[in-house]
């Protein structure tokens, strides 16, 4: 029984007992001669006690009692050492699998309540099959006397007996060959009334994920006393809404007690008046799970780095090695062109690692800031070795054919957050993504010439600091040139239609 506050556990709060079960002869033997040398004889008779609380013949719940019943019963001194005691003596028991404690939280009087379920001591045949706790009884007794105990317990079988069991036939009747159940008409109210008389129970067992509520009481234990919002959190006693919303923020942001008090022990999380500022707190609860997120990666690459390279070679010489197709394989970059062929390096890229593959890329070491990136999509991305393969093919194809690429960290987790949109999971769809990708940047690198030669003139123009376009003039010209006779006549011709048309206006 854990317990940090002894006032929260006095011979005042109530207690039940829970028990589903009946102490059979072999049990109680089972206590006398096992359990209680492991766990001494008060540890037991508390045992006994709390299996008394219900009756023999019955199996559930206890009447709910003050504590001050097992106090007296026992012969405790109600005090901060007897206290103390008794929770040492719980403590045993539940070490020893014969009890679990669970402790609940009363709203109404503002106190806790305790309940005892028992558990049933294991049959003989399960005690000495569990490990731990037949090396604790030997560490207690010793093993001779664990070997004596184990004789005491089992019968051995007749000696006319011995060795037939290779000649064992099993002729036991089935159930429906002897009862025929009338399967065609259902009675609800039979399974109904079954249902409601049920014994409700809720488990003192670990809840699971999708059940796990954060309650006031797991908050205001772990809160600072001194903290200025002590009174703001202590508001949330009764206020269903707003444990809710901190249930809705936990949940969301994979928040354990701890973080979700660390928050509300923050500035700013409360309005004045003892409300919870919903947008501020999601806010900080992001940011506190980006954080952890990024630690918990960072914790992997670390891990990653320690494995033995040794070990992971060794590994990869027992991996079985996948052909290519033809219609998939990719061009030899150029500095692999004399070392070898189409065929040599497109196996190389289905099925050597990418830890390898770089290094075969660089002449010297490969540059910690790749290897961290790849190493990074590799743990955290969880894409295929193949796949990755594939993107350094891409990347450094990238590089060799335009002078200013470059790969950075956003670059590359880009497009391996891409593949993983696109569920890119074996070699033949990353060959499939890259060549898209690549008819895309040609697509696009492909513009107007017309279109370049402005963006290149206005990049003259801002380079000679200019802002208007310089505009040419009409030069008047030095020699004269004459009118012929013809042109002449032309010209009267028209000036006499247009003076005609102007009199018949007027």
């Amino acid at each position: 029984m854990r317990m940090n506050n002894m006032l929260h556990f006095t011979e005042n709060h109530r207690y039940c007992v829970y028990r589903d079960f009946s102490l059979s002869p072999v049990d109680g033997k089972t206590l006398s001669l096992i359990y209680q040398p492991m766990v001494g004889a008060f540890a037991i008779s508390l045992y006994r006690l709390l299996v008394e609380q219900v009756p023999q013949d019955q199996v559930g719940y206890s009447r709910v009692e003050q504590q001050r019943v097992l106090f007296l019963t026992l012969g405790i001194d109600p005090s901060e050492r007897g206290r103390t005691y008794l929770v040492e003596q719980t403590s045993k028991l539940e070490a020893v699998g014969l009890l679990q404690t669970s402790r609940m939280y009363m709203t109404d009087s503002d106190e806790y309540m305790y309940e005892y379920e028992l558990q049933p001591p294991l049959s003989p045949t399960e005690f000495f099959n569990t490990q731990h706790l037949t090396l604790l009884l030997r560490d207690k007794i010793g093993k001779f006397a664990v070997l004596s105990l184990r004789e005491r317990f089992f019968s051995k079988e007749p000696g006319d007996m011995y060795g037939l069991s290779h000649n064992k036939e099993n002729i036991t009747v089935p159930f429906y060959d002897i009862f025929q159940l009338n399967t065609h008409s259902i009675d609800y109210e039979l399974e109904q009334a079954i249902a409601e008389t049920a014994l409700a129970r809720q488990s003192g067992g670990p809840l699971d994920a999708e059940e796990e509520r954060i309650n006031y009481a797991d908050i205001i234990l772990r809160f600072p006393r001194d903290s200025v919002n002590r009174t703001h959190v202590e508001g949330l006693r009764f206020n269903l809404e707003g444990m809710g919303v901190l249930n809705f923020v936990a949940r969301k942001f994979d928040l354990s007690v701890q973080d979700l008090c660390r928050l509300l022990d923050e500035d700013g999380v409360f309005d004045p008046s003892g409300g919870i500022l919903l947008d501020e707190l999601q806010y900080r609860a992001n940011l506190h799970f980006r954080q952890g997120k990024r630690r918990n990666e960072e914790r992997e690459v670390a891990y990653a780095k320690v494995v033995s390279i040794s070990s992971a070679l060794e590994e990869e010489e027992q991996l079985e090695e996948f052909p290519v197709q033809m219609e998939f394989y990719l061009e030899v970059p150029k500095q692999f062109t004399n070392k070898c062929d189409i065929h040599q390096y497109n196996m190389m890229l289905r099925n050597e690692p990418y830890t390898r593959l770089l290094r075969t890329f660089f002449p010297g070491a490969v540059p910690d800031n790749l290897l961290d990136i790849f190493t990074k999509i590799d743990l955290n991305y969880k894409l295929p070795g193949e796949v990755i393969n594939v993107l350094i093919h891409y990347l450094m194809s990238l590089l060799t054919s335009n002078t200013e690429q470059r790969i950075n960290r956003n670059f590359v987790e880009a497009i391996a957050s891409n593949m993983l949109m696109k569920q890119v999971n074996t070699y033949e769809q990353a060959v499939g993504y890259i060549r898209e990708q690549s008819k895309v940047k040609a697509k696009s690198s492909s513009e107007p010439q017309d279109g370049a030669n402005r963006r290149r003139t206005y990049k003259g123009r801002q380079a000679t600091g200019k802002s208007k376009p310089e505009i040419p003039i009409v030069q008047g010209s030095t020699q004269e040139e004459g009118v012929s006779d013809e042109e002449f006549a032309e010209m009267l011709k028209l000036a006499e239609r247009m003076q005609a048309g102007r009199n018949n206006e007027a």
